[in-house]
């Protein structure tokens, strides 16, 4: 890491206040029917956290040992007092980019996350919905390597009135010299975030992203809705990411790639992440949170299929996952490291209820990665891809 900037990472975006109640041993089948109405339901103790990605992202990044400013938008209410207690738990300097506004309320979730089933949310955007360009601390990202920003499907000034606010954050980052990264959120499809343009939105803020880390349903459901419906067809409304193909990623990286990132890393749940990166000359434009051995990054196709673990929740997989990856990239690792980092960071993740509670210390993660971790099975050669047996992950040669 360079010691040039006092700040290595500063994550805006969405922030809310999580609220976990803790659950037994269900099956779906059972979990399903209990949700009726007039029933009472038994649960355990709650947890309370604070949570998107300002706060998963960013705190993981902080305990990955990366030097992180938050920057969030909460109300002056009992819940933005909870979060601003929680970070400040963590390290008081984590909250001098907040953004505290008296006339708004703190967003605040309800996770619904019993083991062996996918989460629900039950959620309240508040101040998230008015944050804006002009909230951003540009004077801030002058000091910083990175700049991370996540979830405007949920952010409603991010994404109404064709994303305009969203690519002026972009663009205004873009001049600052830094490295900028994108992450999303899937939107209500009944919702006006799930009837935005957001080909158009992404057309318009894409050239001034470095670094683009949605998940593969999210950016399927932007891009590629019909292809994206008829997979959950298949899925008879399940889980898609068993009908994920390699062709199909590469596609998806191609599309992205010519709307202008130069680095693409698509989050497929428990199948493990995909890295797609432009040439050398494309690699050259990125700000000055790029690694020093970029032709080491040019041209690469990876999927790194996840780490083995008895999974407790998945409540912040995915932002835990993308801090691994930046912790990585900021240090200079090679894309063979930063994949294997993502997917260690997300494994940890899943082995605690909350957010945080399962990630480890930078080292402490590698140590596991070291002693021989094994990882989930994952065979890509019927689709042409070799394997790396050094690395465990598949590659497109």
């Amino acid at each position: 890491m360079s010691n040039r900037h006092p700040l290595d990472v500063v994550v805006a975006g969405h922030l809310c206040l999580d609220i976990i109640p803790q659950w037994g041993s269900l099956s779906p089948g059972v979990f399903i029917t209990l949700f009726q109405p007039g029933r009472l339901i038994a649960v355990g103790p709650a947890t309370v956290s604070t949570g998107g990605p300002v706060s998963n992202t960013g705190l993981a990044l902080h305990r990955l040992g990366i030097r992180t400013l938050l920057m969030g938008k909460i109300g002056a209410d009992f819940f933005g007092q909870a979060i601003q207690q929680l970070v400040v738990r963590v390290d008081p300097g984590l909250v001098a980019g907040m953004i505290v506004d008296p006339g708004a309320s703190t967003s605040y979730t309800i996770v619904i996350n019993p083991p062996g089933i996918d989460r629900i949310f039950l959620h309240y955007p508040g101040a998230n919905d008015t944050f804006s360009a002009e909230d951003v601390r540009y004077d801030l990202l002058r000091s910083a390597r990175l700049f991370h920003f996540g979830y405007p499907p949920v952010m409603r000034r991010m994404y109404e009135d064709g994303g305009r606010e969203l690519t002026t954050v972009f663009r205004r980052a873009r001049e600052m010299g830094v490295t900028t990264s994108l992450d999303m959120a899937f939107p209500d499809p009944s919702s006006d975030a799930g009837r935005a343009d957001w080909e158009a939105i992404l057309q318009a803020t894409l050239p001034y992203v470095d670094i683009f880390l949605p998940s593969v349903e999210e950016i399927l459901f932007m891009l590629r809705r019909p292809t994206y419906e008829a997979l959950s067809r298949s899925a008879q409304g399940t889980d898609i990411l068993p009908w994920i193909t390699p062709p199909l990623l590469s596609d998806l990286s191609d599309q992205l790639l010519a709307m202008g990132v130069r680095i693409v890393g698509l989050k497929l749940g428990d199948r493990g992440f995909y890295l797609r990166t432009g040439d050398a000359r494309t690699l050259a434009g990125l700000g000055r949170g790029r690694p020093s051995d970029l032709t080491a990054w040019a041209d690469q196709e990876i999927w790194a299929p996840c780490f083995q673990v008895d999974v407790v929740g998945t409540t912040g997989a995915g932002d835990a996952t993308i801090a691994g990856f930046l912790s990585a990239f900021l240090r200079g690792m090679s894309p063979a490291q930063a994949v294997t980092a993502a997917v260690a960071v997300g494994a940890c993740n899943v082995e605690a209820a909350d957010a945080l509670g399962g990630i480890r210390s930078w080292e402490d993660t590698w140590r596991r990665v070291a002693e021989g971790w094994p990882r989930r099975s994952l065979d890509l050669s019927a689709y042409g891809w070799d394997y790396d047996p050094q690395h465990q992950f598949w590659y497109l040669r």
